[in-house]
């Protein structure tokens, strides 16, 4: 999975007369010593984006952009609608480009890329939402790492095919034309207005050897789900009954409200009573306003109010998914959504926890200069073959990854070690400067981890002396810190420590590293000599 380094400026550090020292010769003449405690700080903040330059922005390694971006002369000499377009590099010797904040041009430019790397007819509006298409394979490419993980079990039927829903698949369709083209996933795509289906439907049918794959369905249409809008509707009406403060107290309150935020569902009363899927997507609309929507003046990709805008923003409309996620949480496996800001995906990830998902897994997807995070949840309960029982206690442990691709660095590993931990249900402190995570599981998480094999895992375990009763307690929380170091370029070590040497817990962070170690492995180093 790809993972990228928040950007910062270069911060500038003087020595003024505020950061030297004045001493006194013999003679009476000053002279000046730098003051060795700032040195220091310069000396550690220099390494620190030393380290950040190091490990540069990846996308996702099986991204066909990955190795080899679009070339632009090439595709300006194949298609000559894209030619006006293309701009020479002002270096010699440099890439040519294009203007970015030119909506012709980058529409131009998806159209071109789709047709020539997948074989995909497609076209736009003006003023609808233009999506780039590296960017948009990375999210195809993470929902195939999570259908292909061992972390929550196959639907029942040998040889299914993968069935997909995409919420808000907007006039340009790209992810249902995207998962059919790459991987011959079936896609149902839904959207609110009429200009988003009229075209979403044209580019479908553009592409007779795709169409059978891709139903297009009106989010307005919520007839669909009888059974699950009737329990919807029930609360909608208790919430009308309600004082105000009562309605913000439970809006404050995930368990409680469970149904759509709206009489109109993202979900709920769209999909079918009957219906099964492996996943939803969804490229949120991401502001709360219009104006700020139109705030980063780099970038020219269109995008219609419905699409840009949502009272609340991002985290309201995700918060939503969430909560019809719980009134159709037998109906898809893995529910998934794009976050445009850090600070949101931690809160939402929070009221995951709330609602009882089993599973939650995080990224970070490469967009160019702009940094946008994947979530991703489910109810399934998930697979817990790779925890043994038998592991042996111990207070540190460690072990190598050899062989990895060059994109694969500390800090990627270092962001798959925190997605591994909190998708486990820990909290993770990270500290990217010195590449290592702090770890906390409380009792309660461990014992949702481990249930029946728990009391052999811990070994010092404490368990209730009644015949009747098999409830476990335990008088601290697991804390142990993972690190990671680089030792030749390919090749990384991870050490794993208890924060306590004498933890009665080290079985679990025994067996629970084992896992890790396993995962981490699995996704980087048997995929890499796979690919």
């Amino acid at each position: 999975m790809g993972y990228r380094v928040d950007g910062e400026k270069e911060s500038t550090m003087r020595f003024d007369q505020s950061v030297h020292v004045k001493r006194k010769r013999a003679g009476g003449s000053n002279f000046i010593l730098p003051d060795l405690g700032f040195l220091l700080s310069r000396q550690a903040a220099m390494q620190s984006k030393k380290r950040r330059r190091a490990d540069p922005p990846t996308i996702h390694p099986r991204n066909r952009y990955s190795e080899k971006p679009p070339d632009f002369a090439l595709l300006a000499s194949l298609y000559p609608s894209f030619h006006p377009f293309v701009l020479p590099s002002s270096r010699p010797g440099g890439r040519p480009s294009i203007d970015w904040t030119d909506f012709n041009a980058t529409r131009e430019l998806t159209r071109v890329l789709l047709i020539h790397d997948h074989g995909v007819n497609w076209w736009i509006p003006d003023g609808q939402l233009c999506p780039t298409v590296p960017n948009r394979s990375n999210y195809i490419h993470w929902i195939e790492d999570l259908l292909s993980s061992d972390l929550i079990p196959a639907w029942d039927g040998s040889g299914r095919k993968v069935r997909g829903f995409d919420i808000g698949t907007g006039a340009n369709c790209i992810y249902p034309l995207l998962g059919a083209s790459l991987f011959g996933w079936s896609f149902v795509g839904s959207d609110l207005t009429d200009v988003a289906l009229e075209w979403a439907r044209k580019n479908v049918q553009s592409n007779p050897h795709l169409s059978e794959l891709i139903e297009i369905r009106s989010a307005n249409d919520t007839s669909h789900s009888t059974e699950v809008m009737s329990t919807s509707e029930e609360i909608i009406e208790g919430d009308m009954e309600m004082s105000t403060e009562e309605k913000e107290t439970k809006s404050l309150n995930p368990k409680q409200k469970v149904g759509s935020c709206s009489l109109h569902g993202i979900l709920v009363g769209v999909v079918k009573d009957d219906e099964k899927f492996d996943f939803c997507m969804c490229n949120p609309p991401f502001f709360e306003s219009i104006e700020e929507a139109g705030l980063n003046p780099k970038t020219s990709c269109g995008g219609t109010p419905e699409e840009m805008v949502y009272p609340g923003g991002e985290q309201a409309f995700i918060t939503c998914i969430i909560n019809d996620s719980v009134m159709l949480k037998n109906s898809f496996r893995w529910f998934t959504s794009m976050v445009g800001r850090k600070a949101n995906l931690k809160t939402l990830v929070s009221k995951l926890r709330e609602v009882g998902a089993s599973v939650v897994k995080t990224t970070e997807f490469v967009q160019g200069q702009t940094a946008r995070w994947g979530l991703a949840w489910s109810f399934v309960t998930p697979k817990r073959s790779s925890i043994s029982v038998n592991t042996p206690r111990k207070s540190h442990s460690s072990f190598t990854l050899e062989g990895l691709q060059r994109q694969f660095g500390a800090f990627q590993i270092l962001k798959a070690i925190e997605s591994f931990f909190l998708s486990n249900g820990a909290i993770c402190k990270p500290d990217i400067s010195s590449y290592f995570v702090n770890v906390t599981l409380s009792n309660d998480q461990i014992g949702d981890l481990f249930k029946d094999s728990l009391p052999n895992v811990i070994g010092t375990a404490i368990t209730s002396a009644s015949n009747t009763s098999t409830e476990l307690k335990f008088s601290n929380e697991l804390s142990f810190r993972v690190s990671v170091f680089e030792q030749t370029p390919g090749t990384l070590l991870v050490r794993g420590s208890l924060l306590h040497k004498d933890d009665p817990f080290s079985g679990v962070f025994s067996s629970l590293f084992s896992q890790l170690e396993e995962s981490l492995k699995n996704d980087f180093v048997n995929k890499s000599r796979g690919s």
